[in-house]
């Protein structure tokens, strides 16, 4: 019984929290879920495939793919905490290990904006890139950032034969994932 009045006090704890913070916590959600298809296709993707380009044309290697996401969300994210912050992975790392310690960096700095993020908060406006924006803005800025170089992603491994976490994480129709 005390288990039960736990678990139904904690679900109501969340549903009063979203209630009061709608905006923040559903930004939330979409940071979180990009953030774990990202961080799961820098681990997933071998080592040796860091440097892959799917065509000698690409601007970037899967590698600098990676590490670009890691510099921009620390300009980003330093721009909602006031701070000036700027990354230099896509330029300065090459392996797999310095690659994935940068965004691992990138994505706890960006935590720490997302978590003391709400409603009141978001409205208040801020300097990045050469114009003013509101943190909500920026913060929703970062998730489409992600996203749009999640897409990228997921050619490097279509084009490597994988399949990309979004896809292979996903439970089939019908089946409960495990």
């Amino acid at each position: 019984m005390r288990t039960a009045t736990l678990f139904i006090a904690t679900a109501l704890g969340a549903t009063v929290l979203c209630a009061q913070n709608p905006l923040s916590t559903e930004l939330k959600m979409q940071y979180d879920a990009a953030k774990a298809n990202i961080m799961k296709s820098a681990e997933r993707m071998p080592d040796a495939d860091y440097s892959f380009k799917p065509t000698p044309t690409n601007t970037r290697t899967f590698g600098q793919t990676i590490a670009h996401i890691a510099d921009v969300q620390m300009a980003i994210c330093g721009a909602v905490k006031g701070e000036r912050k700027m990354g230099d992975a896509e330029k300065s790392k090459t392996s797999k290990a310095d690659i994935v310690a940068a965004l691992n960096e990138s994505f706890a700095y960006c935590d720490g904006a997302y978590a003391g993020l709400t409603d009141a908060s978001g409205a208040e406006m801020i300097k990045m890139f050469g114009g003013e924006r509101s943190k909500l803005g920026a913060l929703y800025f970062n998730v489409i950032h992600d996203s749009e170089m999640y897409g990228e992603v997921v050619v490097y491994y279509r084009a490597k034969g994988m399949v990309p976490p979004s896809t292979s994480d996903r439970p089939a129709m019908g089946k409960k994932k495990e």
